[in-house]
């Protein structure tokens, strides 16, 4: 792979710019999941053993951009992180200064990038603010690799060194190691409210899989074609293209539902008997049985997302049973990738059940859909404009 790679350069005593993925999810002004914090610690841990100063880029949610709300503040993280360095100095800061003075050894995190206007635009402006920072400029977010954002994209251009973090070569490998020569049979699950933004991935995903088992919001527009849903969330405008996706690819619709009806009562029926006044929360049992033995005769599973609004007790079985199932089958090699789903596998325990775990989740699909990220596009450029000079 020609990429630098932060562990290959020299960084002692340099200015390093981090872009990390710390976008983890706060209830309450409380981090619910430290899973995508605690995978960047490694790469945190070993600038500073080279006695660097460090700088730390991430996002937070999807906030107003050129605005400042407090609940997509990063302070959470920071006060985590100094919890796990304890013997650090880290600042925070939500101005970013050419003049930045910290001393080596020392972190500083500068909030949310998306408060900056122009960062989701890859304003050529900020990019060039955010280069000026540093010496060498690490990128280390997989999961927004496959955004073209000024900190993931044109600080990288224009940064005197652009590298890739030990986390990002390390998803790279691994994921390509997946999905090369995957045994089959390959199971896909793929969870989410909108078919929409998960289109054209579960398309190209039922493309090599042998099953596509869907969940949410997405299995609720497949549901549409023949039923009523009620109230529950799914996309009119796609239930065409979700026809002609039935239609040509293996792809397992729930036979049952977990509702919620207009007394907040939960009850399990027949897909095809939903009332306009109920919401699909979770699959039935009937389903999961079904899910159950696909699952356990998978030989690779690419798993994205929970079947149904696992946070709450009353609908978190479709998504506890599958999510065991996918853990106990000890001969499929099973890759787990998003958000949602990192937080199903910390509250069940599964961890290390699962042979590999992605950070990102529109970046995972978007991978293994593409085979490349244009972050590492971005770096592979950097790589051999320096080649060349």
């Amino acid at each position: 792979m020609l990429i630098n790679e932060m562990k290959k350069i020299n960084i002692k005593k340099k200015k390093i710019l981090m872009r990390l993925d710390l976008n983890v999810p706060i209830k309450k002004n409380k981090i619910t999941s430290y899973a995508r914090i605690n995978s960047s610690l490694p790469t945190i841990k070993f600038a500073l053993k080279q006695n660097a100063k460090i700088i730390i880029l991430s996002h937070l949610g999807r906030p107003q951009e050129g605005k400042y709300e407090k609940k997509y503040s990063l302070l959470p993280i920071v006060k985590y992180l100094k919890k796990k360095l304890q013997n650090t100095v880290i600042h925070f800061s939500n101005k970013i200064k050419n003049n930045i003075q910290i001393k080596y050894g020392e972190i500083l995190v500068l909030e949310n990038v998306r408060f900056n206007k122009g960062e989701k635009k890859n304003c050529k402006k900020l990019s060039k603010q955010y280069a000026n920072l540093c010496d060498i400029f690490v990128m280390d977010a997989f999961g927004t690799s496959h955004r073209i954002e000024a900190s993931t994209y044109g600080v990288g251009m224009f940064a005197k060194i652009s590298c890739a973090g030990p986390l990002l070569i390390s998803e790279i490998k691994s994921l390509k190691k997946a999905i090369k020569n995957p045994k089959k049979p390959v199971v896909t699950i793929l969870g989410g409210s909108k078919i929409s933004t998960k289109f054209n991935i579960l398309k190209n995903l039922a493309k090599i899989s042998d099953f596509v088992i869907v969940g949410g919001g997405i299995a609720n527009t497949f549901l549409a074609i023949n039923y009523y849903v009620g109230n529950s969330i799914f996309e009119k405008n796609f239930i065409h293209s979700a026809k002609i996706l039935k239609e040509k690819y293996n792809i397992f619709i729930p036979i049952d539902c977990k509702v919620k009806n207009k007394k907040n009562e939960c009850i399990t029926k027949p897909s095809h008997k939903i009332l306009n006044n109920e919401e699909i929360m979770d699959i039935g049992e009937k389903s999961i049985k079904k899910i159950q033995k696909i699952i356990k005769n998978a030989k690779t599973i690419i798993w994205n997302g929970p079947i149904g609004v696992f946070e709450l007790q009353d609908f978190r079985l479709g998504t506890e049973k599958i999510s065991h199932a996918i853990a106990n089958n000890k001969e499929a090699f099973s890759i787990a990738g998003g958000g949602d789903t990192l937080a199903v596998i910390e509250m069940f325990n599964i961890k290390k059940k699962i042979s590999y775990i992605s950070t990102g989740g529109g970046a995972f699909l978007e991978f293994i859909e593409k085979k490349t990220l244009p972050a590492i596009q971005m770096l592979q450029l950097k790589y051999l404009q320096k080649k060349s000079i």
